[in-house]
């Protein structure tokens, strides 16, 4: 799916996927080599994430229910735990500098099919 900031009118990633099961949340992007720079995954529930046995950095841009960013981990690196969001309700892991410029705290995103 492709994800929109809504705030600045700019694209943030062509080919999100979405991870809203148990399993898919539990193992995320762990199973991957790496994101391509149009990648990203959209973990839902989710105000906290793990990087254990991932092999890469990535940006963790965490959301409230109406898709307002919360708060953005840049570079966050493997086998480190992110703080608990309070009030998250998602989480949208992209490659590692791509929320650079393009999202910010009090940014509104859009998710198309």
């Amino acid at each position: 799916m492709l994800v929109f900031n809504k705030t600045d009118n700019k694209q943030v990633s062509a080919a999100a996927e979405r991870a809203d099961t148990f399993n898919a949340r539990l193992f995320g992007l762990i199973p991957r080599r790496m994101l391509g720079e149009e990648e990203g995954l959209w973990l839902e529930p989710c105000a906290m994430i793990h990087m254990c046995f991932m092999r890469f950095a990535i940006d963790a841009v965490f959301l409230d229910k109406g898709l307002k960013v919360l708060r953005v981990l840049e570079h966050f690196r493997p086998w480190r735990f992110s703080p608990w969001v309070r009030g998250a309700r998602g989480v949208l892991e992209l490659p590692a500098g791509r929320a650079a410029g393009r999202i910010r705290p009090g940014d509104l995103l859009e998710f198309r099919e």
